[in-house]
């Protein structure tokens, strides 16, 4: 835990460096996220963060919140994302930085086998700095893209691709499909060269590629066609299209970036 916490937190101070080196004009650039400029995206994270408090500290009202937030879809995320655009940059970014930290702190200090409620399954607290983790990382792929920097992939990045293959079968369930009785092998290069493997060795389904590759694809950051990634088998060829790490409705996704 105490290495997930760290990373969780560089990840944001990454981010963070990022838009405070983008001035403040960086602020209202748009990102690849239709309608979202760099703003958008951090008043995003910390309203995200906020909503991990809330099911931290009060699981029931948690869910009371969330019956009547999003009674209407998840229109409510969008206005999450908004309602910091107005605010002055210094305070959006002292919000959000403090979020984080107790984000951090919070989910610390929750038992190991106790389940966070969330916009999807429960999650324990692990699983739930997993997924701040990954969000951070996905959002922080759109302020990069905007402020057209290049971000260096660290192994932080085991974290996002550990969540997209737990969530394979989410992904199918997003779309109305049944869960693949076939067992999938992930054979990932990492930043360092290495290997990062999960799914059995012998299994005839197979995705296989750099793990910036596939983090960027269950982050739906990038379109599968600008993707350096393999699909051996009909279950992996399927799912490949429909990778989807975070929770909620299927994502639009993006359209390919090749001619």
């Amino acid at each position: 835990m105490d290495g997930l916490v760290a990373d969780l937190l560089a990840e944001g101070a990454e981010l963070e460096a990022l838009v405070v080196g983008a001035g403040a004009a960086g602020w209202g650039t748009g990102t690849p996220a239709e309608g979202w400029t760099v703003a958008h995206q951090v008043s995003h994270l910390a309203w995200t963060d906020r909503w991990t408090l809330l099911a931290v500290r009060d699981p029931e009202g948690f869910g009371r919140a969330l019956g009547q937030e999003f009674a209407d879809g998840f229109d409510a995320v969008e206005r999450g994302a908004a309602e910091g655009v107005g605010e002055d940059p210094a305070a959006l970014l002292e919000r959000w930085r403090a979020g984080r930290l107790e984000v951090a702190a919070a989910l610390s200090a929750v038992p190991p086998e106790v389940r966070v409620p969330w916009f999807g399954p429960p999650m324990k607290a692990r699983s739930m700095l997993t997924a701040r983790l990954m969000e951070t990382w996905a959002h922080g792929q759109d302020v990069a893209d905007a402020l057209g920097a290049e971000r260096v992939p660290t192994d932080r990045l085991r974290h996002v691709a550990h969540l997209g293959v737990r969530t394979v079968g989410f992904a199918f369930a997003a779309h109305g499909r049944p869960a693949p009785d076939a067992p999938i092998r992930f054979e990932l290069r990492s930043p360092g060269g290495g290997s990062w493997c999960w799914g059995p060795e012998d299994a005839a389904d197979r995705v296989s590629g750099p793990a910036l590759d596939f983090c960027l694809l269950v982050t739906q950051r990038r379109h599968r066609d600008d993707l350096a990634l393999t699909a051996e088998g009909d279950t992996a060829r399927a799912w490949l299209p429909i990778a989807q790490a975070f929770a909620g409705p299927p994502g639009p996704g993006r359209a390919p970036r090749r001619g």
